[in-house]
């Protein structure tokens, strides 16, 4: 397929992201623009202890307009790699650090209109090493066995598509 990209301008700078107007020339010949969002890039993390449970965070999501029980996940530093990333966010998010972390594979969260690509890492060996968290922050730590986790997942109780898409990936590891 014949898609070229033209040209992007900044449209909007901020907190979180940008938006960038992306003109592209499709394959009829025809000259569109698109709107970007411009995000970094991010990881999401399926933390299992020893007896087998999955540990989640529960946060409230502006966009739901409502608290989301998720998988452990953030978004990477300037400099920062999806493995440190990841090793730093599940201290932050779970208090907890990881002795392995295996890369199970990655995403885009919204390729239709955003650049954020996110990897997802399963980690275990989990023990105590908690980080501050992030300022804007206020999670509620739970945890689940596996096959509940699933089954909450399958039941349409995980509104968050990042997790649903981690636990898809981690499926193949965890049972």
């Amino acid at each position: 397929m014949d898609f070229t990209i033209l040209g992007k301008e900044k449209q909007f700078r901020g907190h979180a992201f940008d938006v960038a107007t992306v003109r592209a020339k499709l394959p009829n010949g025809k000259e569109r623009a698109y709107d970007l969002v411009q995000h970094p890039d991010s990881v999401a993390i399926v933390p299992v202890d020893r007896e087998g449970k999955i540990y989640f965070v529960s946060q409230y999501r502006i966009g739901a307009e409502s608290e989301l029980l998720e998988l452990p996940a953030g978004v990477m530093e300037a400099g920062e790699t999806p493995l440190e990333c990841a090793k730093r966010e599940v201290r932050e998010e779970i208090g907890m650090a990881a002795a392995e972390m295996q890369e199970l594979g990655g995403f885009y969260l919204a390729a239709g209109y955003a650049n954020e690509y996110m990897t997802v890492f399963l980690a275990t060996g989990l023990y105590e090493a908690p980080l501050a968290p992030d300022a804007d922050e206020f999670l509620k730590v739970r945890a689940f066995p596996i096959n509940e986790a699933y089954q909450m997942a399958q039941a349409g109780k995980l509104g968050d598509g990042k997790s649903l898409a981690a636990l898809l990936l981690a499926e193949k590891v965890l049972f």
